[in-house]
């Protein structure tokens, strides 16, 4: 998010924000000490924002005439300026999800953190040392672009874009890769240490982009990173019920607990670094 202008606090923007919307033109409005900032999501969109702004603040009538242009139509072209990286990372793990049902458990075996083979009625399981050893580096990261279930990949996939899409419009694809990757190694290492083989999914990325979003809005606050208090309270809340007892019995006692908590860590460690240093977009 782009930070445009501030509106002082006894300003209705109502009438504002409905006409940006009916334009396509995505923006968000923070109440901070100063006034109400207003955040532009495309800064390619700023011209025609700011000529809304202007209309609006003559009085003058903000409906949108039939053959007005409304910014942002191609919602492909917006979607890969803002946050290209984590529009691929989507497709790709929508990629894989269809191969696994395609291919199966070949597919699988090619993916998870160490080699896993059937013999006679019982799984061979290969160790990490010797994985690492023979070159198979790729398996470090590719637990975490397997899914095993429509609601795994969607509820995965949905945390992805709305955290994901924050860091990188607003820290570049490079921190952006930098974060996914960080935290995919570690929170597959995490839970491998628990003796789990068989586990994949996005989420300890995505715990480690909320801790990331989260601390960056809370030590910058101007910084135009947002996440609303209750999404992190039910998060972090979901994470420790999946640890209790209560979980198995409701269905929910197959989570990987340990990838969501090293995401999470990792997450907000990197976010604390970069609270403390000056970003450059890339």
């Amino acid at each position: 998010m782009h930070k445009v202008l501030i509106i002082p606090h006894d300003i209705d923007t109502r009438t504002l924000r409905q006409a940006l919307w009916a334009r396509r033109i995505g923006h968000r409005i923070s109440h901070e000490e100063e006034g109400q900032v207003l955040w532009l999501a495309d800064p390619r969109q700023h011209e025609a924002l700011m000529r809304l702004v202007e209309r609006w603040q003559r009085g003058d009538t903000l409906a949108v005439a039939p053959d007005e242009p409304r910014a942002g139509t191609n919602w492909r072209q917006g979607v890969l300026a803002e946050a290209p990286a984590a529009a691929g990372l989507v497709v790709l793990c929508v990629a894989v999800f269809g191969l696994m049902a395609l291919f199966g458990d070949r597919l699988l075996a090619a993916l998870t953190i160490v080699p896993v083979t059937l013999v006679g009625n019982g799984v061979q399981v290969g160790a990490l040392g010797e994985t690492l050893a023979s070159g198979q580096l790729w398996r470090l990261l590719t637990p975490a672009l397997m899914h095993f279930g429509w609601m795994h990949l969607i509820f995965n996939m949905l945390w992805l874009w709305y955290f994901g899409r924050q860091i990188e419009s607003l820290h570049g694809s490079r921190r952006f890769a930098w974060v996914v990757l960080a935290s995919a190694l570690g929170s597959n290492l995490a839970q491998y240490a628990t003796g789990t083989v068989l586990f994949g999914g996005m989420s300890g990325v995505d715990y480690a982009l909320l801790g990331y979003v989260w601390l960056m809005s809370r030590r910058r606050p101007h910084s135009g990173f947002f996440v609303p208090t209750m999404l992190v309270v039910f998060m972090i809340g979901w994470m420790v019920f999946a640890m209790t007892d209560f979980a198995a019995p409701v269905g929910f006692g197959n989570v990987a607990n340990e990838a969501h908590l090293g995401g999470l860590l990792i997450g907000l460690g990197i976010g604390l670094w970069a609270s403390r240093t000056p970003t450059r977009t890339a």
